[in-house]
Protein backbone atom coordinates (compact mmCIF):
# COMPACT_ATOMS: atom_id res chain seq x y z
CA UNK A 1 0.00 0.00 0.00
CA UNK A 2 1.55 3.34 -0.76
CA UNK A 3 0.81 5.88 1.74
CA UNK A 4 1.22 9.71 1.81
CA UNK A 5 2.38 11.79 4.59
CA UNK A 6 -0.74 11.84 6.82
CA UNK A 7 -0.93 7.68 6.44
CA UNK A 8 -3.83 7.23 4.46
CA UNK A 9 -4.00 5.78 1.49
CA UNK A 10 -3.27 7.03 -2.05
CA UNK A 11 -5.52 7.28 -4.92
CA UNK A 12 -4.32 7.21 -8.61
CA UNK A 13 -5.10 10.90 -10.60
CA UNK A 14 -6.74 9.83 -13.76
CA UNK A 15 -6.11 13.13 -15.33
CA UNK A 16 -2.63 13.99 -13.76
CA UNK A 17 -1.88 10.56 -15.77
CA UNK A 18 -3.84 11.27 -18.99
CA UNK A 19 -1.59 14.38 -19.73
CA UNK A 20 0.97 11.51 -21.06
CA UNK A 21 -1.68 10.44 -23.57
CA UNK A 22 -4.13 6.98 -23.34
CA UNK A 23 -1.46 4.37 -23.09
CA UNK A 24 -0.15 6.06 -20.46
CA UNK A 25 -3.33 5.93 -18.52
CA UNK A 26 -4.18 2.38 -19.56
CA UNK A 27 -1.03 1.15 -18.26
CA UNK A 28 -0.88 3.11 -15.27
CA UNK A 29 -4.67 2.19 -14.14
CA UNK A 30 -3.76 -1.75 -15.19
CA UNK A 31 -0.84 -1.87 -12.45
CA UNK A 32 -1.99 0.71 -10.19
CA UNK A 33 -3.36 -2.47 -7.82
CA UNK A 34 0.41 -3.71 -7.84
CA UNK A 35 1.91 -0.18 -7.98
CA UNK A 36 -0.33 0.11 -3.63
CA UNK A 37 -3.31 2.28 -4.98
CA UNK A 38 -6.17 1.66 -3.16
CA UNK A 39 -8.75 3.64 -5.73
CA UNK A 40 -8.83 5.96 -8.75
CA UNK A 41 -10.12 9.27 -9.20
CA UNK A 42 -11.19 11.42 -11.49
CA UNK A 43 -11.53 15.35 -11.20
CA UNK A 44 -14.03 15.73 -14.57
CA UNK A 45 -16.35 17.68 -13.20
CA UNK A 46 -13.55 20.62 -13.37
CA UNK A 47 -12.25 19.54 -16.87
CA UNK A 48 -15.38 20.23 -18.49
CA UNK A 49 -18.51 18.51 -16.29
CA UNK A 50 -19.49 15.04 -15.81
CA UNK A 51 -21.49 14.78 -18.64
CA UNK A 52 -17.96 14.67 -20.12
CA UNK A 53 -18.67 16.81 -23.47
CA UNK A 54 -15.29 17.26 -23.54
CA UNK A 55 -13.39 15.14 -25.93
CA UNK A 56 -9.95 15.16 -24.37
CA UNK A 57 -11.87 14.15 -21.22
CA UNK A 58 -13.96 12.15 -22.18
CA UNK A 59 -11.44 9.95 -24.02
CA UNK A 60 -8.57 9.43 -21.33
CA UNK A 61 -11.92 8.50 -18.48
CA UNK A 62 -12.59 6.00 -20.31
CA UNK A 63 -9.64 4.63 -21.37
CA UNK A 64 -9.25 4.26 -17.46
CA UNK A 65 -12.86 2.93 -16.54
CA UNK A 66 -12.10 0.10 -19.35
CA UNK A 67 -8.84 -0.49 -18.45
CA UNK A 68 -10.40 -0.87 -14.86
CA UNK A 69 -13.06 -2.82 -15.55
CA UNK A 70 -10.80 -5.52 -17.15
CA UNK A 71 -8.98 -6.52 -13.92
CA UNK A 72 -9.75 -9.34 -11.56
CA UNK A 73 -11.27 -6.98 -8.72
CA UNK A 74 -11.28 -3.04 -10.59
CA UNK A 75 -10.52 -0.20 -8.02
CA UNK A 76 -13.00 1.85 -7.00
CA UNK A 77 -13.05 5.16 -8.86
CA UNK A 78 -13.81 8.66 -6.89
CA UNK A 79 -15.71 11.39 -8.68
CA UNK A 80 -15.79 14.70 -7.72
CA UNK A 81 -19.43 15.21 -7.51
CA UNK A 82 -21.45 18.91 -6.46
CA UNK A 83 -19.54 22.23 -4.85
CA UNK A 84 -15.53 23.02 -5.14
CA UNK A 85 -13.31 25.77 -6.46
CA UNK A 86 -15.28 28.88 -8.55
CA UNK A 87 -13.71 27.28 -11.74
CA UNK A 88 -16.04 24.11 -11.55
CA UNK A 89 -19.87 24.27 -13.04
CA UNK A 90 -22.19 23.69 -10.28
CA UNK A 91 -24.86 22.19 -13.20
CA UNK A 92 -22.66 20.12 -14.64
CA UNK A 93 -21.13 18.73 -11.19
CA UNK A 94 -24.61 16.55 -10.60
CA UNK A 95 -24.01 12.56 -9.94
CA UNK A 96 -26.84 12.17 -11.70
CA UNK A 97 -25.03 12.77 -14.93
CA UNK A 98 -22.77 9.46 -14.03
CA UNK A 99 -26.01 7.48 -14.46
CA UNK A 100 -24.81 6.17 -18.23
CA UNK A 101 -21.25 5.31 -16.60
CA UNK A 102 -22.99 3.33 -13.47
CA UNK A 103 -24.94 1.38 -16.05
CA UNK A 104 -21.61 0.96 -18.08
CA UNK A 105 -19.38 -0.37 -15.86
CA UNK A 106 -21.77 -2.40 -13.06
CA UNK A 107 -18.48 -4.18 -11.56
CA UNK A 108 -16.92 -0.66 -10.98
CA UNK A 109 -17.51 0.66 -7.41
CA UNK A 110 -17.95 4.24 -7.83
CA UNK A 111 -17.66 6.80 -5.06
CA UNK A 112 -19.18 9.99 -5.18
CA UNK A 113 -17.74 12.70 -3.24
CA UNK A 114 -18.67 15.73 -1.66
CA UNK A 115 -22.08 15.89 -3.27
CA UNK A 116 -23.25 18.90 -1.85
CA UNK A 117 -25.97 20.25 -2.90
CA UNK A 118 -26.83 17.36 -4.58
CA UNK A 119 -27.24 15.21 -1.24
CA UNK A 120 -30.27 13.34 -1.95
CA UNK A 121 -29.74 12.97 -5.63
CA UNK A 122 -26.61 10.70 -4.56
CA UNK A 123 -28.09 9.03 -2.29
CA UNK A 124 -30.84 7.94 -4.69
CA UNK A 125 -27.75 6.93 -6.73
CA UNK A 126 -26.53 4.74 -3.41
CA UNK A 127 -29.89 2.92 -3.30
CA UNK A 128 -30.79 2.10 -6.81
CA UNK A 129 -27.19 1.11 -7.90
CA UNK A 130 -25.33 -1.94 -5.80
CA UNK A 131 -21.89 -0.31 -7.27
CA UNK A 132 -22.51 3.10 -5.95
CA UNK A 133 -21.09 4.92 -2.69
CA UNK A 134 -20.72 8.06 -1.51
CA UNK A 135 -19.71 10.84 1.27
CA UNK A 136 -20.16 13.83 2.55
CA UNK A 137 -16.88 14.85 2.55
CA UNK A 138 -16.19 19.20 2.22
CA UNK A 139 -20.09 19.03 3.12
CA UNK A 140 -19.48 18.41 6.34
CA UNK A 141 -17.61 20.48 8.14
CA UNK A 142 -18.60 23.40 5.47
CA UNK A 143 -22.22 23.47 5.74
CA UNK A 144 -24.04 25.28 8.65
CA UNK A 145 -26.40 22.16 9.95
CA UNK A 146 -24.24 19.09 8.86
CA UNK A 147 -27.43 16.85 10.94
CA UNK A 148 -30.03 18.12 8.00
CA UNK A 149 -27.36 16.72 5.11
CA UNK A 150 -26.84 13.45 7.00
CA UNK A 151 -30.78 12.78 7.43
CA UNK A 152 -31.28 13.69 3.42
CA UNK A 153 -27.98 11.16 2.21
CA UNK A 154 -30.09 8.86 4.36
CA UNK A 155 -33.44 9.30 3.55
CA UNK A 156 -33.36 6.61 0.29
CA UNK A 157 -29.45 5.49 0.90
CA UNK A 158 -29.01 2.80 3.57
CA UNK A 159 -26.17 3.40 6.26
CA UNK A 160 -23.66 0.84 4.53
CA UNK A 161 -23.61 3.30 1.48
CA UNK A 162 -22.12 6.12 3.22
CA UNK A 163 -18.49 7.07 4.25
CA UNK A 164 -17.32 9.49 6.64
CA UNK A 165 -14.85 11.91 4.66
CA UNK A 166 -13.22 15.23 5.66
CA UNK A 167 -11.35 16.44 2.83
CA UNK A 168 -9.92 18.46 5.18
CA UNK A 169 -6.81 20.47 3.78
CA UNK A 170 -4.70 23.41 4.31
CA UNK A 171 -6.17 24.38 7.97
CA UNK A 172 -5.24 21.63 10.89
CA UNK A 173 -8.87 22.54 12.53
CA UNK A 174 -10.70 21.44 9.81
CA UNK A 175 -9.66 17.88 10.93
CA UNK A 176 -10.83 17.96 14.12
CA UNK A 177 -14.15 19.78 13.11
CA UNK A 178 -14.94 17.56 10.55
CA UNK A 179 -14.52 14.47 13.24
CA UNK A 180 -15.94 16.49 15.68
CA UNK A 181 -19.54 17.33 13.75
CA UNK A 182 -19.56 14.05 12.42
CA UNK A 183 -20.07 12.32 15.49
CA UNK A 184 -22.51 14.75 17.02
CA UNK A 185 -24.71 14.65 13.22
CA UNK A 186 -24.51 10.90 13.28
CA UNK A 187 -25.63 10.71 17.21
CA UNK A 188 -28.25 12.53 16.31
CA UNK A 189 -29.68 11.26 13.38
CA UNK A 190 -29.33 7.84 13.91
CA UNK A 191 -30.76 8.04 17.70
CA UNK A 192 -33.77 9.47 15.75
CA UNK A 193 -34.22 6.46 13.28
CA UNK A 194 -32.80 3.02 14.90
CA UNK A 195 -32.77 1.09 18.20
CA UNK A 196 -29.43 2.41 20.32
CA UNK A 197 -27.69 -0.83 19.58
CA UNK A 198 -28.49 -0.87 15.92
CA UNK A 199 -27.62 3.41 15.76
CA UNK A 200 -23.74 2.01 17.43
CA UNK A 201 -23.66 -0.39 14.88
CA UNK A 202 -24.56 1.75 11.49
CA UNK A 203 -22.28 5.06 13.38
CA UNK A 204 -19.44 2.38 13.32
CA UNK A 205 -20.05 1.41 9.64
CA UNK A 206 -20.51 4.78 8.33
CA UNK A 207 -16.91 6.27 10.36
CA UNK A 208 -15.09 3.02 9.51
CA UNK A 209 -16.10 -0.16 8.57
CA UNK A 210 -17.71 0.78 5.24
CA UNK A 211 -14.18 2.21 4.21
CA UNK A 212 -12.19 -0.68 5.36
CA UNK A 213 -13.92 -3.03 3.35
CA UNK A 214 -14.69 -0.91 0.21
CA UNK A 215 -11.17 -0.12 -0.78
CA UNK A 216 -9.90 -3.62 1.01
CA UNK A 217 -7.97 -2.12 4.11
CA UNK A 218 -9.61 -4.49 6.07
Amino acid sequence: MVLDPHGGFLELRIERVATEGVQAVRDAVTRARADGFAALKTIAAYRGGLDLRVPEVRTGLLAALEANAAADEPLPVQVHTGFGDADLSLPLARPGLLKPLIERFPDTPFVLLHCYPFVREAGWLAHVYGNVWFDLSLTIPHVARPAEQLREALELAPFSKLLYASDAARTPELYFLAAKWWREALAEVLAEALPPDEAAQAGRAILRENALALYGLA
